[in-house]
Formats: C-alpha cells, sequence, structure tokens
C-alpha cells in the first residue's frame, strides 16, 4: 500500500512572508506525518508561483523530514530554511534516537553517496560518513532516509535494515504523478468535484483496493488557485458528467462539504481529506 500526495509549487503563494510560508508547509508535513503518507511530491505550477519558487517548498519538506540530529549538517545554512525553526516537529515513530553512544541502537541516516558497486556512503550521526552495503532488494538513491543498526562504534560495525516510516519527497510534473505505477486510486481534490459523503468510504476501499491493492494518490491545488485552474479546466468543465475519467484522475472529491469559510487553506483541506480518506479499510 501507497499513499502518496500532490502539492503544487506554488503552495505558498499567498504566505505574506517566509516566516508564514514555511509555517504552511510545516503544517502539510505534519499531516504527512500523522497520516503515514509514504510519498510527498511537489509538482510544478510556475504560472501560480510568487516570491516562492526555485524549489523552496521541496526544500523545506526535505528538511522537515530529515532527523533533527542530523539537520545541521546536512543542511547546513541555506536561505530557504531561514525560518526552519517555526517547523513543527514532526515527532515521527521512525525517528530513533540516533544522537545514543550505545552499542545495538537503531538510527537513521543520510544517504550521502550511492556507488555502482552496491554500497552508499551514509551519515547516520558518527563522526564520519560511513560506507555500508546495500541489502538485496533495496534501491537506495542520495538524500534518501534509511535505518541503520550499529552493533559497535570502535570500531564502527554497522549494517542498513531499511527504510524508517515516514514521507519521502519527490518533484514530479503531475501528469507523471498520477501515471505511476503504484498511484492507485487518483483523487482530485476540489470543491467543485463529488462531495464525499460517509457513504462513499466504503467505495472508495473497494475502488482503491481493485486498483493497486489500497494504494491512492490524492492532488491538491494552491490558495485561490485550485486544480481547475492549475490544469486548465473551469469549474464547469469538472463537473460534467464523466469528466473524472478524461482530467487524468479516477476521481474529482470535494473533501471539505458544505465548508463555513470563502476559501479552505491547501494546507487545511490536506489535513481534512487525509482524516477522511484514513478511515478506509
Amino acid at each position: 500500500m501507497t499513499v502518496s500526495v500532490l502539492v503544487p509549487s506554488s503552495l505558498a503563494r499567498e504566505a505574506e512572508d517566509q516566516r508564514e510560508a514555511t509555517r504552511k508547509i510545516g503544517y502539510v508535513a505534519r499531516a504527512a506525518t500523522v497520516f503515514r503518507v509514504d510519498r510527498l511530491s511537489v509538482y510544478p505550477d510556475p504560472d501560480g508561483e510568487r516570491k516562492y519558487d526555485d524549489g523552496f517548498v521541496e526544500t523545506v519538506l526535505r528538511y522537515a523530514a530529515t532527523p533533527p540530529e542530523l539537520r545541521k549538517e546536512v543542511w547546513d545554512t541555506r536561505d530557504e530554511l531561514a525560518y526552519a525553526g517555526v517547523l513543527p516537529p514532526l515527532r515521527s515513530l521512525s525517528q530513533t534516537g540516533s544522537g545514543s553512544d550505545d552499542s545495538g541502537s537503531l538510527r537513521q541516516g543520510i544517504v550521502t553517496k550511492a556507488a555502482s558497486d552496491g554500497r552508499v556512503r551514509v551519515n547516520c550521526g558518527l563522526q564520519h560518513p560511513i560506507s555500508l552495503a546495500v541489502p538485496d532488494g533495496l534501491e537506495l538513491a542520495e538524500g534518501e532516509r534509511v535505518t541503520i543498526d550499529v552493533s559497535s562504534r570502535e570500531p564502527v560495525r554497522a549494517k542498513i535494515v531499511g527504510r524508517p516510516s515516514g514521507y519521502t519527497v519527490d518533484a514530479p510534473d503531475l501528469d507523471s504523478a498520477v501515471s505511476r505505477s503504484d498511484a492507485g486510486l487518483t483523487i482530485a481534490a476540489s470543491r467543485h468535484g463529488e462531495v464525499l459523503g460517509t457513504d462513499r468510504i466504503d467505495e472508495l476501499a473497494a475502488q482503491s483496493a481493485d486498483a493497486d491493492g489500497h494504494s491512492y494518490t490524492v492532488a491538491f491545488g494552491a490558495p485561490e488557485r485550485g486544480l481547475p485552474a492549475i490544469i486548465g479546466n473551469s469549474p464547469e468543465e469538472i463537473r460534467e458528467e464523466g469528466f473524472e475519467e478524461t482530467g487524468g484522475f479516477d476521481l474529482w472529491l470535494n473533501t471539505v462539504p458544505n465548508q463555513g469559510s470563502q476559501v479552505v487553506r491547501t494546507e487545511e483541506a490536506v489535513i481534512g481529506t487525509l482524516a477522511c480518506l484514513n478511515l478506509m479499510d
């Protein structure tokens, strides 16, 4: 089962300053952690970007997913992270304490270099990055997080035991993200879609099971710029019968019906939508 969330590069377009932009992105990271999202994809929306482009959203999401004890060494100082201190702590269940000095402890690491000989260099909070063999069946790329079992510190003996839970971040275009082999049931979250009621939850669960073992992908638009505008369709077209089969998604759903505010912010829509979809068996 793979749960993917797609957000646009224009996610923070209406933020008044970088502090507020960082905070908004942090709420998305927090929601992804709470609801066990496997992958956060930042798709390009250059027409909607304002001050925060050039990978700003992707960088902040990656930073938020980095174990706190590795952030300084992995990221050093970057302009995009000037207000990283306002990010809410994720407190992910997978963030095992890599500050421990004891042998036999599990810790998280970051792949700093992937070689062609079946080994990778990993920064896991020891004095220097270490070279480790990649377990059979596991493919790792630079920047990915891994779980390390350290059996001895002097001399260093350690092995990769897998990937930690928690979200990964990538930046595909929207069409590629929706058509991935593990995308499962693809959902466009929009106020112009079909209202998601309690009677639809079981139906969605059955559809996601048929699609790819309960996997699903849900896409969100940007503030004051929903998915219809981003993909170049009008709200009227979205409402037309059968449009969901030609718009690149399996379903268009209004996951926040009867909203009491004129605008539902993207980070709010992410939380509300994932809370509903989390009820699928």
